[in-house]
């Protein structure tokens, strides 16, 4: 399986006060591991990089996320997620510009998406796209 990780997850797994030990951090540690590949993109790199303080955690999360397959989303993917977004909007769901491109490339790249995001969750009711069955 290839799994693109939500921020959310990986906010979980970085976490050092609290227990990070959720069946999706579970997940990503054994896909680190070797078991599956993991993939992630500019957006989800950014929005760790927001909510990490000091440059020492800056440059061990630039040097560990060098490893992982990355994804660059083109002119075409942003216009699948505006129409990602609308498809969800015009049934009631709202979800964030970020999350409809991670969920372009899930689509483009048949990628499964590994969050605890429950926006996912509720995107996948009028999009097809591969979510992880034990997210929230």
């Amino acid at each position: 399986m290839s799994l693109l990780v939500d921020t959310s997850v990986w906010s979980l797994a970085f976490r050092h006060d609290a227990e990070a030990s959720t069946q999706a951090v579970e997940v990503l540690r054994s896909a680190l591991e070797g078991a599956d590949q993991v993939f992630t993109t500019g957006l989800v790199l950014q929005e760790l990089l927001q909510g990490f303080a000091g440059p020492k955690a800056r440059s061990q999360l630039i040097e560990r996320f060098a490893a992982l397959a990355f994804l660059q989303p083109d002119r075409e993917d942003h216009i699948e997620a505006a129409e990602v977004r609308n498809t969800c909007r015009s049934n009631g769901v709202q979800i964030g510009t970020i999350d409809a491109v991670l969920i372009q490339l899930c689509l483009r790249h048949d990628l499964v998406m590994l969050s605890t995001d429950n926006d996912f969750r509720s995107a996948s009711r009028h999009v097809k796209f591969r979510l992880w069955s034990g997210a929230a």
